[in-house]
């Protein structure tokens, strides 16, 4: 058999599995991977080394002309996929860039959700802003069609924070919540939003189109109570334990806080019932563990995961030999040559590209953010050789401020002086115009950043088919407004009936009675 073989930029071959029948999951793996490894130099540049490393040579010649030339307006189209031929005064985009941006824009995974925006009755949206309600609501449906899907009504909350999303599905969906926080702190402040609400719903005022009232009418049929409050633990998720045994203590070690564990029966018992496991924004290793333990433990029926802060992932560069990896996960991404991403790309992977994509398109201000920090970044090596990237750390509103006034207040941060650093001469003048090179070659790495994010997603949901379990993945939130909406969903029955409830608008909460309960589920 021919051995198919990629080239990196410096000459290096990079095999790629035989050419046998593969997944679409796994092909796509692969090919994200193969394309990783072509453009490695510009995926793990740091944009403020810009300057004081030439990332502008980097490039391949022939794109430099066009690049420089293109208006912020061009290089938002060149990223969202509409520019066609594209390009500006420095001519059309050469062929080989268009390719490059159409290739990472096909092996991405889709990042729109299905069905219309939809809101939280009004005594549920208090505490939360836009972004937080939109995903509390959103999430809610799918743990909702999870429920129906499974015939199981208990849900516990992993990092469950104040208590957003625990507290709609027990008031709002009727469903029996644990909610699992580790800082006690935050599990405080949620029970006391549980209380202040069960207060209201006391009065008899039910949030319009949103849980019942306390003890009020329901539909012909259904049972008469009141609103369970989620059940809070305070309490850590071990990475490395099965199920059964999976908390540990808060940090700080706050012993007399901990709860039985939510996977244990009424009283501590082992063995309890059937669970339900969501983590929204599942940080780093949160969201492999989460996967781990619903793989181990048949106590789990299906898991939900928002994953967030890639950078965090444990990987084997860094990862004590016997201890379990955030990233790889499945047997297969961890065969492919070239699969590893460095702390940079997992970084990038966390960006807002829809964002970006709206400040090009306005041709924001915020823009020259990048090409004043590259400036710094320059001027600070240049008055302590060996110091690289100090943590200057954010400049409030740096996007008004001019470029001297800014590094004044970054300079202090690092030990510097500024009266001692020349900020208004000529090399800073030549650097400070060309903030439009600076802004198109972050454009680039903004194209291939949602492909390191579908690569380590495709390899947790690879890792659980392995295993023989139903999982999909799910673009849940608008990235508009949650840069981090795609949702990891798996379970040990199939998913059909979820993800056809998720498209369905007329598919919502309230339409049925919630698993294992009498209680009609709420309209929303």
């Amino acid at each position: 058999m021919v051995r198919e073989v990629q080239r990196t930029p410096a000459g290096d071959e990079v095999p790629a599995p035989a050419m046998a029948v593969l997944s679409p999951e796994r092909r796509r793996a692969s090919d994200i991977v193969r394309l990783l490894a072509l453009y490695r130099p510009l995926l793990d540049a740091y944009i403020i080394d810009f300057f004081a490393e030439g990332l502008w040579g980097c490039l391949p010649p022939l794109w430099q002309p066009p690049l420089a030339a293109a208006t912020p307006q061009q290089l938002a189209k060149l990223l969202g996929g509409s520019g066609g031929l594209g390009g500006g005064p420095g001519g059309p985009w050469p062929l080989s860039l268009l390719a490059f941006a159409a290739a990472t824009r096909a092996l991405a995974f889709p990042r729109r959700p299905p069905g219309p925006p939809t809101h939280l009755p009004p005594l549920l949206r208090r505490h939360l802003k836009p972004k937080k309600q939109h995903e509390v609501q959103r999430l809610a449906k799918l743990l909702w069609l999870l429920a129906r899907a499974t015939s199981c009504h208990r849900v516990v909350d992993v990092g469950a924070g104040q208590g957003h999303l625990s507290r709609f599905l027990a008031f709002g969906l009727g469903l029996s919540v644990t909610a699992l926080e580790g800082d006690a702190r935050l599990a405080g402040l949620a029970a006391t939003f549980d209380l202040r609400l069960q207060r209201e719903l006391s009065k008899g005022g039910a949030p319009r189109g949103g849980a019942p009232r306390a003890g009020g009418s329901q539909s012909p049929g259904s049972k008469r109570r009141s609103p369970r409050a989620p059940r809070h633990v305070v309490g850590r998720l071990d990475p490395i334990s099965p199920g059964a045994e999976f908390l540990l203590p808060p940090e700080p070690p706050d012993p007399s806080a901990v709860a039985p564990n939510p996977f244990w029966g009424p009283g501590g018992a082992r063995g309890g019932q059937r669970v339900l496991v969501v983590g929204l924004h599942a940080c780093g290793d949160l969201s492999p563990a989460l996967l781990r333990h619903f793989a181990r433990s048949p106590a789990v029926a299906a898991v939900a995961s928002v994953a967030c802060c890639h950078m965090k992932l444990s990987t084997s560069h860094h990862q004590p030999t016997g201890q379990p990896l955030g990233y790889p996960l499945s047997s297969w991404v961890a065969t492919l040559p070239g699969h590893q991403l460095s702390y940079r790309a997992r970084e990038a992977a966390c960006h807002a590209l829809e964002e970006y994509e709206e400040r090009l398109g306005k041709e924001s201000d915020r823009l020259r953010v990048h090409c004043y920090r590259a400036v710094l970044e320059s001027l600070i090596r240049a008055a302590k050789p060996g110091l690289k990237h100090p943590a200057v750390q954010t400049v409030k509103k740096a996007h008004a401020l001019t470029f001297a006034q800014y590094a004044r207040l970054g300079l202090p941060r690092v030990g510097l002086d500024p009266d001692t650093v020349p900020l208004e001469s000529e090399e800073v003048r030549a650097m400070l115009e060309q903030q439009h090179k600076v802004v198109a070659f972050f454009t680039l790495t903004q194209l291939l950043a949602p492909l390191v994010e579908t690569l380590i997603l495709l390899d947790r949901l690879l890792f659980l088919r392995e295993q023989g379990f139903h999982s999909a993945l799910i673009p849940l939130f608008d990235p508009r407004f949650s840069p981090r909406n795609l949702a990891l969903v798996a379970a040990r029955t199939p998913l059909d009936t979820v993800l056809s409830g998720l498209k369905d608008n007329n598919e919502e909460p309230g339409r049925t009675k919630a698993p294992g309960d009498g209680q009609n589920l709420p309209p929303q």
